[in-house]
């Protein structure tokens, strides 16, 4: 199934999307991945934020499901996600990216709650956001770091989105 060095880097994200590890991608996933970072950062599901993120959450399912759930049961096989993957967004950052949008623009907006409200969090802040979504501690400062391009300390949609996109989308 898998067999070029593409398609071996997106089944490596596959696990990324599979929140609870049960072997397969579904909208649970992205709830869960929601009420993961809103209890990170005390944010109450009925406020506007975390209905945001739920919003975005949802979003983002439907459209990696429309991208990647070939037989329509609602899960998407790693089968399914790599052929997805190779067949509709290869080298397509931007298409992914606006599936992503939603979800990532109101992942921010949770992470500045009780602050400055600009939009973008700090490095520690996106640091713990990835956390939250089960990247490991080690691996979540550094690049909670790489997504601060412009050197300012802080995180905000114009740089995480495409940065998203791009991880998601083209070979390193």
């Amino acid at each position: 199934m898998v067999s070029s060095e593409y398609e071996r880097r997106i089944a490596a994200r596959f696990t990324t999307f599979d929140q609870d590890g049960n072997g397969h991608i579904d909208r649970s996933d992205f709830s869960g991945a929601a009420k993961a970072l809103l209890a990170e950062f005390g944010v109450a599901a009925r406020s506007d934020r975390g209905q945001a993120l739920y919003g975005g959450a949802e979003a983002l399912w439907q459209g990696l499901a429309g991208i990647a759930d070939r037989d329509g049961d609602q899960r998407i096989t790693l089968e399914e996600f790599v052929t997805g993957a190779v067949k509709r967004l290869r080298d397509k950052p931007d298409r992914f990216a606006e599936i992503a949008r939603p979800f990532l623009h109101a992942a921010l907006a949770v992470a500045v709650a009780g602050t400055d409200d600009d939009g973008t969090v700090t490095v520690a802040d996106a640091a713990r956001a990835l956390t939250a979504f089960g990247v490991p501690g080690d691996v979540a400062g550094p690049v909670a770091a790489a997504l601060d391009t412009d050197g300012d300390g802080r995180v905000g949609e114009a740089e995480v989105v495409p940065a998203f996109a791009r991880w998601f989308t083209v070979p390193e």
